[in-house]
């Protein structure tokens, strides 16, 4: 930091272009046992087999409403979010997330019995705001969607809407009553994962990050990208070891496992955290 903010110096940056990037399921707040859209996915898939019984034999459906995590493993981490995204098509953008953000209101964590949004990574919120008082603006580029995301991500990061890049789907602008909305459709836009995640940094930010963190295979790219642009630059990991306070796991979570990257770490200049030796707390004080 002292490097890249003491103007004059070799390594420093100007402020315009201290760009720092973070995934947000498994580096900013909790992901397990699932990514908190696909919880919220379950919700709402449990409404609308209410609503129309025969839902519930269907696939995805089924395996979504019978908690049968292997065959939601099966899917693929980009099935599953695809399934999230295309069972709230029709909806204006707008009023889903007027829908997340209730939602988010009552729904708690199944195992740390607390919101969601109090299952963020006390750490992390440290270093969102430390680098916003130097200078960096910072985004999330994450696989989640981007709606989802934009409903709640000011309000608990800091990071606001225009910040946020995600996964998406394709919308039609429609007018209805004389006012015109964009509604959602069921065709999926762009998986922001792995290779596309430096794509679409290029497309959103037009810099390269000088500082990346994330927590799974499908962040490599994201933070070799970064590390290989000039100057004085920081790609870290988190390595989810501790399942006292939180939950350990790595190369066996399915839908994103950490393998490669973990293994080749030090060999790729990434910086590797470890929560359960290097977070001396994991999430803020319950309220």
């Amino acid at each position: 930091m002292t490097a890249v903010t003491t103007e004059g110096g070799p390594d420093f940056v100007p402020a315009a272009e201290r760009i720092a990037v973070f995934d947000n399921d498994g580096t900013l707040w909790c992901e397990q046992p699932l990514q908190v859209q696909v919880l919220f996915t379950l919700d709402r898939a449990s409404a609308m087999a209410m609503a129309d019984p025969a839902l519930a034999q269907r696939q995805p459906f089924k395996a979504f409403l019978d908690h049968d995590m292997a065959a939601i493993h099966a899917l693929g981490k980009e099935g599953v979010f695809e399934f999230a995204f295309a069972i709230h098509a029709g909806m204006p953008v707008e009023a889903f997330q007027d829908e997340v953000r209730q939602w988010l209101a009552s729904a708690r964590h199944p195992k740390l019995d607390r919101p969601y949004t109090q299952v963020v990574y006390q750490p992390q919120l440290e270093l969102l705001a430390y680098l916003r008082a130097n200078g960096f603006k910072t985004f999330i580029v994450s696989g989640g969607g981007v709606d989802f995301m934009r409903a709640f991500a000011e309000h608990v990061y800091g990071v606001p809407p225009e910040q946020v890049i995600g996964s998406s789907v394709k919308t039609e602008l429609r007018e209805t009553n004389g006012r015109f909305q964009l509604t959602k459709l069921a065709q999926l836009d762009t998986f922001d994962d792995r290779a596309v995640k430096p794509a679409n940094i290029w497309l959103h930010i037009g810099r390269r990050p000088i500082l990346a963190f994330g927590n799974s295979d499908g962040d490599q790219a994201m933070l070799r990208y970064t590390l290989d642009g000039p100057g004085r630059r920081l790609a870290l990991i988190v390595h989810h070891d501790d399942d006292t306070r939180e939950s350990a796991y790595d190369r066996d979570f399915k839908l994103s496992p950490l393998t490669d990257t973990l293994d080749r770490a030090a060999e790729f200049g990434i910086h590797v955290v470890s929560v359960k030796n290097d977070w001396a707390q994991v999430f803020p004080p319950a309220r």
